[in-house]
C-alpha cells in the first residue's frame, strides 16, 4: 500500500502565492507518477499538474505560466512533491489533491485532499 498526505493548503488574497506539499510512502517503489489534482464546488475533479519519475511535466492550461510542480526527493521510502503556486485567483479556489500513479499494476493512491481558498 501507498499513503499520500498533503498539506500547505489555506487561505490566500487573489495575486498573492501558496505552496502545497504531498508525500507519498509505503511501497512506493511502484510509483511512477504524481500529481495534483483540485476539485471546485459542483465541478468535476480535474488534472492540474503532474510529474513523472523522468522529470516531465504536464500544466493544465489554466495554471501554465503560474504553477509549478518539482519531485523535491525520493528515497525507498518517501516520495516529497511540491505544488508552487503564484499569482492565484478565485477560481483556484478548491479542494487540491495528490495522487501517487503505478502503471504497472494501474493503481491510483490519493490523499485526503487540502483546501485552497482564494479571496478576491
Amino acid at each position: 500500500q501507498v499513503q499520500v498526505v498533503e498539506s500547505g493548503g489555506g487561505l490566500v488574497q487573489a495575486g498573492g502565492s501558496l505552496r502545497l506539499s504531498c508525500a507519498a510512502s509505503g511501497r512506493i517503489f511502484s510509483i511512477n507518477d504524481m500529481g495534483w489534482y483540485r476539485q471546485a464546488p459542483g465541478k468535476q475533479r480535474e488534472l492540474v499538474a503532474s510529474v513523472t519519475s523522468g522529470g516531465y511535466t504536464t500544466y493544465a492550461d489554466s495554471v501554465k505560466g503560474r504553477f509549478t510542480i518539482s519531485i523535491i526527493s525520493r528515497d525507498i521510502n518517501k516520495i516529497t512533491v511540491y505544488l508552487q503556486m503564484n499569482s492565484l485567483k478565485p477560481e483556484d479556489t478548491a479542494v487540491y489533491y495528490c495522487n501517487a500513479h503505478s502503471r504497472v499494476p494501474f493503481m491510483d493512491y490519493w490523499g485526503q485532499g487540502t483546501q485552497v481558498t482564494v479571496s478576491s
